[in-house]
């Protein structure tokens, strides 16, 4: 049987052993927002609206990982993990990612609803006209 280079690759969360401090992570949200009045933000667009930390769900660490555990679910700064790779693990298919440990901003033992937008970005300077 041939596998197709799209298929995901099938393994099992005992076969994945990350090396060193590493943290591999799943369930990191890339979809679209919307404001408050609806007007849809497209996620990564390359302006300052799709910059921004993203939350996933650790799916295992290497041996020398200390921080983190798990099944915790941890905040990373911008652009701080790889491109996805595809899996089919015992729970179905899904996407893990490599972040970078030093960028781990927070850390939660619970899943963080990750639906606000940073008034950072979008506040004007309210010492303009005056």
């Amino acid at each position: 049987m041939t596998k197709l280079a799209f298929e995901p690759h099938r393994i099992t969360q005992q076969q994945l052993h990350p090396v060193k401090d590493n943290i591999i992570v799943s369930e990191m949200n890339f979809k679209e927002r919307f404001t408050q009045s609806g007007i849809i933000l497209h996620s990564d667009d390359g302006t300052a609206l799709g910059i921004r930390p993203r939350w996933g769900q650790v799916y295992a660490v290497g041996p020398d990982q200390q921080d983190v555990a798990v099944g915790q679910w941890v905040c990373v700064a911008h652009g701080r993990w790889t491109r996805g790779v595809e899996i089919e693990d015992e729970a179905g298919r899904r996407t893990i990612r490599k972040i970078d440990p030093k960028d781990v901003l927070l850390i939660s033992d619970e899943p963080v609803q990750d639906d606000t937008m940073s008034t950072a970005v979008h506040e004007p300077d309210k010492n303009r006209w005056r």
